[in-house]
């Protein structure tokens, strides 16, 4: 399971490249735009080997899908059973889903059977919940677990907890120090980013309007309207370029055992 939770971090960083890349170039005037996962994938359909690059990523999402789901179901980071354990645990199961759903995504890509625009907006998957009996709970229910995963990242950034499941010895002091700068910096830009996301899904259903919702895309575009936008947005952008870098360092030294 160690090479399959590898390769599916490498893939998860090369995707979040590729958003906070695309973020970024659109925050200094450069082209680019601020697009979620699904965009940046389809993106990817119309560039030479674009799909050798997405078989890829498919397969690799598909395989970190598989890991979180490991995750959760058998405790590997070992966050037990209480009320804070659980919350993180089912922020894996969510993680599983939605990296699964990416995988899907990228196979429909290959076999031409995804949307022609590459736009599978929030709002459109808000309202199909909603559209459901308990759907506004629900709703607003991912939105607290939103909130809570993205109050988690800035607190591993803080406390620096994701230095205990490196091979660390394997790397200088220098590596170890960029490393850890670079973790530190994308793990605050994603937390800041999801608990956007949770708080528009919360507002979504408080007010029973899924237009209310915002994916990654969108709460990009949140942040670039505020004051200072295009300087929030820069640093954020890169910040999750950051974040897919280390996830990528993830993919070289991260212990993926299972006890």
């Amino acid at each position: 399971m160690a090479f399959a939770a590898g390769v599916g971090y490498a893939a998860k960083g090369v995707v979040y490249l590729l958003v906070g890349g695309l973020a970024f170039l659109a925050a200094i005037g450069l082209g680019g735009d601020n697009v979620g996962t699904k965009e940046a994938l389809y993106g990817l359909a119309s560039k030479p080997f674009g799909d050798l690059m997405l078989g890829g990523l498919g397969t690799g999402l598909a395989a970190y899908a598989a890991w979180r789901l490991l995750q959760a179901l058998l405790d590997t980071e070992d966050v037990g059973r209480g009320p804070k354990g659980l919350v993180t645990r089912l922020g894996f199961l969510i993680s599983s889903l939605i990296h699964g759903s990416l995988g899907i995504y990228c196979l429909d890509l290959l076999r031409n059977a995804a949307s022609s625009s590459g736009q599978d907006t929030a709002s459109d998957r808000t309202a199909l919940v909603m559209s459901h009996q308990g759907g506004l709970y629900v709703i607003f229910a991912i939105g607290l677990v939103f909130i809570a995963i993205g109050l988690r990242q800035l607190w591993r950034a803080i406390r620096r907890t994701y230095l205990k499941n490196w091979y660390r010895q394997d790397m200088g002091p220098l590596q170890r120090r960029l490393a850890d700068i670079i973790t530190r910096w994308g793990l605050s830009a994603r937390g800041v980013v999801f608990q956007v996301i949770g708080l528009f899904l919360c507002i979504s259903a408080w007010q029973t309007d899924p237009s209310e919702a915002q994916g990654l895309g969108g709460a990009l575009n949140v942040l670039a309207a505020q004051p200072f936008g295009p300087w929030l947005l820069g640093a954020v952008a890169l910040g999750l370029a950051s974040y897919g870098l280390y996830c990528l360092i993830n993919a070289a030294i991260r212990d993926t055992s299972i006890d």
